[in-house]
């Protein structure tokens, strides 16, 4: 089973500003399928709150900060992204939440799937079972 990893990319400094990126194979450990973002997050809120049956994703804080909590069913585990050139790789089967977002914070997440409502498991007793044989 793969297991979630941060994952720090090429930082190319320059004084008219940095430039990062990420590519497969070399990055990533999937093809990208599908990307989107997330912003203007209101305080206090949290995002995500579901695990995906299939897919896996990819994300990076491209302005701001905030916490990615995953789950695998037994443990927890927190990943503070806040840096451009580091990015999280979830596997699927992986409970996850975004919170704690700074003011004008951007989640960039690529992901190896197009969207399909099929893939999530938005109900936690029913992931914990799924993930512990119950």
């Amino acid at each position: 089973m793969q297991k979630p990893e941060l994952i720090e990319l090429p930082k190319i400094v320059d004084p008219r500003g940095n430039l990062s990126f990420f590519e497969y194979p070399k990055q990533l450990p999937f093809e990208i399928a599908r990307t989107y973002w997330i912003y203007d997050v209101p305080g206090g809120e949290i995002r995500g709150s579901h695990a995906f049956r299939e897919q896996q994703e990819f994300i990076v804080a491209l302005s701001g900060s905030f916490d990615v909590v995953l789950h695998d069913g037994k443990d927890e585990l927190r990943f503070s992204l806040n840096r451009s050139y580091h990015g999280l790789f979830i596997p699927n089967l992986f409970w996850r939440s975004l919170e704690n977002f700074s003011t004008n914070s951007i989640a960039l997440i690529v992901s190896n799937k197009k969207f399909s409502h099929l893939d999530y498991i938005r109900d936690f007793e029913e992931f914990k079972n799924l993930k512990n044989g119950f």
